[in-house]
């Protein structure tokens, strides 16, 4: 029988195995990244994973229903006494029957990943949808019969000038036993947000409550669903996390979601199902963080890419993987919680989600203008939100243009050999002798170099595990710098490149860059298909931000701003290096950290915010790369590390490159040559 083909997210990693072979063992041999401690007996509940059915595109692949073993007496007996999610099996209990896509999610991997958007500090003018109000209310009286919520609403009239106020039914059923034990004086929470003709009652206190109110400012990213809890009070920014999108499982680019949703029927739906699930776990998760209960959460404000905005409303994303890439709708929304099932804040909830620009350039892109301000720049500003879908703005007081340039997920560690999420022994920063050809690294969680004395000792909790976004950008920009790589992105032999680091894998070269293997741990090599895939990353988000300059008719831009969740881990250097922006110089390229997550914040504790970017997105010129035939001359030149034929002058002055070039005849006998001109 022919072996089957088992693909791992959100790693991406694949492998052959004999049908039969237990899910776990076929991770362990991949080095995919998915706990147990039970020795594969059904106890320990930390393999869980969760398989896909249908067609995955992406990956080439069908699955079939019966792709795994049937649900044994293991995982029976485990749900039934510790629960287990549905759709999700036991890793050391279901076996592979046929091809099969398998997602690895959070909870269960070894590593936890770091998500690093966090809250970025931020004045804020305090400017709410939602506020307590306390009041107090006349009696009834026989003779002159009114109902409890009209006496109310006069109440608050007369007091806080607010006018035709409203309640729903669950509402109105507390109303009166409150009116009674507060002794007709009350604190109700109000909402009135800038569309709403009238504002509303979303709860009610008895007496003077100082309970304080909640919100969430949520970015819901392709690849990472990141929050921040804040009091509606100050803005103050209570507790900041994240998690994987589940997507990610369906497909790892937005593009791949949108094929899923379109090959399997009832696809969309099941995304919009898992991110609903994801966003509920993460805000109680946060109210735990902060001490506070979920039910003091009133109001949420999403920022996402137009896929993204489409599954979390359960619109089926279809009409966006074509031209003309028309959105149901563009502008900004204003929904009840219950609307979307967030069952965990508050019953009476309400959510705000920021206006899309255009069919590939969304309500993320919305806030990143709205934090930034690009239409209030005096000089020509790029702003690079750098993740899965990069969304990028150019402009000054003059013109804003925007666009949207499909990466890919190599940034965050996706499709690299030894890549994976942020988390605790990733690598994150390189550097390599020119001389020597010698690396070292720093990995997250600790401060030392691998070269410091005491690195082993610091890591030893960790390990070196892999790479993550920020360390195979420095890892390949490094290389480029030390003559191991030439400008069309080849890695040389060891006699073209001076050093044994470089190893022989058929045609192709491998650059080791950590060798664990005599402690039992990894061998680190950033690959040909490594540099391939950084290449195609980064060559899309600067074709996309030069195609914006030639429409902008600008040679040069005067600073370029970074955000996203990169933004503050990216070295400029590094990435003018890779040539993943312009020439500028480096004191000019600075870090906004989670910009779209700073917009959202704004928009949550400021009205007034969300109608400025609601005019702001109708003076956005949205620029679409996929129709424009010089995206992809410009994404030819681009592929070359830094630029075929663009010069980088700024970064000469800090920056000489080595004249190499390699073949790729593959033996340790190639002879490098310089290249001509």
């Amino acid at each position: 029988m022919t072996d089957a083909l088992v693909i791992f997210t959100p790693s991406g990693k694949r492998g052959r195995f004999a049908v039969g072979t237990p899910v776990l063992t076929a991770a362990r041999q991949l080095g995919v990244d998915l706990d147990s401690v039970c020795g594969g007996r059904g106890i320990c509940s930390k393999c869980q994973i969760t398989p896909g059915y249908g067609d995955f595109s992406k990956h080439g692949v069908t699955v079939a229903d019966d792709a795994l073993s049937e649900w044994n007496a293991v995982e029976d007996r485990y749900k039934r006494i510790r629960g287990l999610i549905d759709g999700r099996r036991l890793g050391c209990q279901a076996k592979v029957m046929g091809d099969v896509v398998i997602d690895v999610p959070p909870e269960s991997q070894v590593h936890k990943q770091v998500i690093r958007k966090s809250a970025t500090e931020r004045v804020i003018a305090m400017d709410p949808a939602t506020r307590a109000l306390y009041v107090e209310v006349a009696e009834p009286d026989m003779h002159e019969p009114t109902g409890d919520f009209e006496r109310l609403a006069i109440a608050l009239r007369d007091q806080w000038q607010v006018e035709d106020v409203a309640c729903d039914l669950g509402l109105m059923r507390r109303l009166q036993p409150v009116l009674r034990k507060g002794e007709w004086k009350v604190t109700v929470v109000l909402h009135k947000g800038n569309h709403d003709a009238r504002p509303r009652i979303l709860d009610i206190f008895p007496g003077f409550n100082e309970g304080p109110l909640h919100g969430l400012a949520i970015d819901l990213g392709s690849t990472t669903i990141a929050a921040h809890l804040c009091d509606l009070a100050d803005g103050r920014v209570l507790a900041s996390s994240g998690v994987m999108n589940p997507q990610i499982r369906f497909g790892e680019d937005l593009m791949s979601r949108v094929s899923y949703a379109m090959m399997n029927p009832g696809g969309d739906v099941e995304m919009t199902r898992a991110v609903r699930e994801a966003i509920n776990t993460l805000a109680g998760a946060l109210a735990v963080e902060a001490g506070v209960t979920a039910a003091s959460i009133y109001e949420t404000v999403f920022v996402c890419n137009p896929v993204m905005h489409h599954l979390l409303l359960g619109i089926d994303p279809v009409e966006l993987g074509q031209a003309p890439f028309a959105l149901a709708t563009s502008g900004s929304l204003s929904l009840d919680a219950r609307d979307l099932d967030l069952s965990v804040i508050n019953a009476s909830a309400r959510v705000y989600i920021l206006p899309c620009i255009a069919g590939h350039v969304g309500a993320d892109a919305a806030a990143v203008a709205l934090s930034e301000e690009p239409g209030k720049s005096d000089d020509m500003v790029l702003i690079v939100d750098v993740g899965t879908n990069a969304e990028i703005l150019l402009g000054n007081k003059t013109r804003v243009l925007a666009c949207s340039s499909p990466t890919g997920p190599a940034f965050e560690g996706a499709q690299i050999s030894s890549g994976q999420r942020a988390a605790p022994g990733a690598i994150e920063r390189v550097e390599i002798d020119p001389a020597t050809k010698e690396p070292r690294f720093k990995v997250i969680g600790s401060d030392l170099w691998s070269t410091d004395p005491g690195f082993s000792a610091a890591t030893a909790s960790t390990g070196v595990t892999g790479i993550c976004g920020s360390g195979i950008i420095e890892a390949v920009a490094e290389m480029r710098m030390a003559g191991l790589v030439d400008q069309g992105g080849l890695i040389g032999g060891p006699e073209q490149t001076g050093t044994p680091r470089s190893i022989s894998t058929g045609r192709t070269h491998d650059y080791v860059l950590h060798d664990g293997t005599a402690e039992g741990g990894p061998l680190i090599t950033v690959t040909q298909g490594d540099i391939r895939a950084i290449q195609l990353a980064k060559a899309a988000l600067y074709a996309g931000a030069k195609l914006l300059m030639d429409e902008m008719g600008v040679e040069t831009v005067d600073r370029v701003t970074l955000a996203g969740a990169f933004g503050a881990h990216i070295s400029p250097k590094h990435a003018m290096v890779l040539g993943m922006i312009p020439d500028v110089k480096l004191d000019k390229v600075v870090s906004a950290g989670n910009a779209a997550g700073t917009g959202a914040r704004i928009a949550l504790c400021n009205v007034a915010s969300r109608d400025a970017i609601e005019a702001t997105v109708h003076d956005i010129h949205k620029v679409e790369t996929a129709i424009e035939p010089r995206f992809q001359e410009h994404f030819v030149n681009a592929s070359a590390i830094p630029n075929a034929v663009d010069t980088f002058p700024e970064l000469s002055q800090i920056v000489t490159l080595p004249d190499v070039s390699f073949n790729t005849s593959g033996s340790g006998g190639d002879r490098g040559r310089r290249r001509r001109g």
